[in-house]
């Protein structure tokens, strides 16, 4: 069936053939065009078999073994992550421990320190008490030897009024004087 044709005679022949107006051959191919085709198609096929599918396989497994690789990778960073927080925890736990314990150290040592320091402080005041008393008692003592002879001085005096002789130079009025401050002495300690 000829495409073009010539005049109105062929025109009506056709529609003769065809009455809603389209011809069916027009859908199906010629089977050359078919033939021709599928040798294209079965070289293309081949052609995609052989060489584009195994290196599109080879790709994707590559991108499989890297995303699995990496997923392993990711893996072991994770557990080595956990490893290190682990390790950092243990650490903290062990520095917070020893931050106690050098904190109960310095307490102890404080108190030590204090309790030394307050002995120290009351040996000080007991040698400062002892140092008092003896200079207190040395005083006294020097009072009393002072007294002593301004009273056996004054009882000779009066002695040497009463009597109406001079026994300041006399060794017996220095028995006197040493009798008469004993006497008082005694006395003194009857009184006490």
């Amino acid at each position: 069936m000829s495409i073009i044709n010539n005049g109105p005679a062929a025109l009506a022949a056709e529609t003769d053939n065809n009455s809603f107006g389209w011809d069916p051959s027009l859908l199906v191919p010629a089977t050359y065009d078919i033939v021709w085709s599928l040798v294209v198609f079965v070289v293309l096929l081949l052609f995609f078999w052989k060489f584009v599918l195994p290196q599109l396989n080879k790709i994707l497994d590559e991108r499989a073994s890297k995303i699995e690789g990496g997923i392993e990778q990711a893996a072991a960073v994770q557990a080595e992550a956990d490893a290190r927080k682990d390790e950092y925890e243990q650490l903290l736990a062990e520095a917070r421990t020893e931050a106690a314990e050098i904190r109960e150290k310095a307490r102890a040592e404080g108190e030590s320190i204090k309790a030394e320091k307050k002995q120290e402080t009351q040996n000080e005041l007991d040698r400062m008490t002892k140092s008092a008393k003896d200079q207190i008692e040395a005083e006294r003592q020097s009072a009393i030897v002072s007294l002593r002879q301004e009273v056996g001085s004054l009882a000779l005096d009066l002695a040497s009024g009463v009597v109406g002789e001079n026994l300041a130079d006399d060794q017996r009025s220095s028995v006197y004087v040493d009798r008469f401050l004993n006497e008082l002495d005694q006395k003194a300690g009857t009184n006490r």
